[in-house]
């Protein structure tokens, strides 16, 4: 936290951390200083506040380690410029280069962006415009998917990675209530519909079963079209793979963190499914450190890989571990069995702030 708040913040690309109070997508692991030209990441910088500010609520003791740590988190928190991020008010806008300004999208519309806007409407220095939740959920497409009525959204991690922080269970802002459910419901009737999906397995992809599914942002093996079993595919590196009313992406590549974040939602069905996942197929796909990125039982074409390797009977295993996958298995895990990540963060002050700002009411808010 001390690195967050000494490391330069400056308007020029080279050789800075960030720029008004925000990070960019990606540091460089040795210098933590911007990775190439990637951009300053809203999002990403609001999935950090969100550990940074467990660790305020959770660090609640009186030595000086502990204070300096709240202290620390206020100061990062506060410096967060959201209302220079409104570069179409009063929705915050995605991202930023130095080179060419502010990306031409903003976060509207159901995704992971829920808790960059509550962080924004929570901000005591600098908050975004009052109307800025009105204006997120002005996007919001609600229909039905596979025997469940919930907000679209293809990729599973929009409708977990909010959840690994902030406890949406029994509260609700206006648009839930007018449909008589929490967002916590909604993720679950996302779920199951995933899981219905892959029991259907319109694409006829190898290894979909109710025990086998998940489809979310991950690795792929290739950009390439196959002709495999006597049928030609489609298939993708790095892609938000996704199953949601009229917005199917899938080429058959499995992430189990899609399932692993779903665990408190759903466990009847997440946990069986993580279970499976590893006992099916071992080694390939869970090793050091815990299950690998994804998995393609339809990729079985060795040697035709861009990433990862191939077992001609099995198909194709990614070798990358991602944090951003691991983060949500443990949390989200961690929320099932004891309330550990939701129960700390239920007291921070900020999080309150930002869902009455949005409007949030009912269970365990004060």
């Amino acid at each position: 936290m001390r690195f967050f708040w000494t490391a330069p913040q400056d308007s020029a690309g080279p050789n800075t951390t960030g720029y008004r109070g925000f990070f960019y997508h990606f540091l460089d692991m040795s210098t933590g200083r911007r990775f190439q030209t990637v951009e300053l990441s809203t999002i990403d910088t609001s999935l950090l506040l969100g550990g940074i500010l467990f660790a305020q609520s959770y660090y609640d003791q009186s030595d000086s380690t502990e204070q300096q740590i709240r202290a620390l988190a206020d100061s990062i928190y506060f410096r967060v410029d959201w209302k220079w991020a409104e570069a179409r008010p009063p929705a915050v806008s995605m991202g930023w280069h130095p080179e060419s300004g502010f990306i031409n999208a903003d976060w509207i519309g159901y995704n992971e962006g829920m808790i960059l806007n509550i962080l924004a409407l929570g901000s005591p220095t600098h908050p975004a415009d009052s109307t800025a939740w009105s204006a997120w959920v002005s996007g919001y497409q609600w229909g039905s998917y596979y025997g469940q009525t919930f907000i679209q959204f293809a990729p599973l991690f929009g409708h977990e990675y909010s959840h690994v922080w902030i406890d949406f269970r029994d509260i609700a802002d206006d648009f839930m209530r007018s449909h008589g459910i929490d967002y916590f419901q909604n993720s679950r009737r996302a779920a199951l519909a995933q899981r219905a999906y892959a029991i259907a397995n319109p694409g006829g992809w190898r290894g979909y079963t109710g025990n086998v599914w998940g489809l979310t942002a991950c690795d792929g093996p290739a950009n390439k079209t196959l002709t495999l079993s006597g049928r030609s595919r489609q298939f993708h590196t790095y892609f938000a793979r996704g199953a949601a009313l009229n917005d199917e992406r899938d080429d058959g590549t499995i992430c189990p963190t899609g399932v692993g974040g779903a665990v408190p939602f759903a466990p009847e069905f997440a946990i069986p499914a993580l279970l499976t996942m590893r006992q099916t197929y071992g080694n390939h796909l869970f090793s050091t450190y815990g299950f690998l990125d994804a998995f393609n039982p339809t990729f079985t074409a060795s040697g035709q890989q861009e990433t990862g390797t191939v077992d001609p009977t099995l198909g194709w295993f990614d070798v990358d571990y991602l944090g951003i996958d691991q983060g949500p298995i443990l949390a989200m895990i961690e929320n099932l069995r004891t309330d550990l990540v939701w129960r700390v963060t239920r007291t921070n002050p900020h999080i309150i702030r930002g869902l009455k700002r949005a409007g949030f009411t009912g269970g365990w808010l004060p």
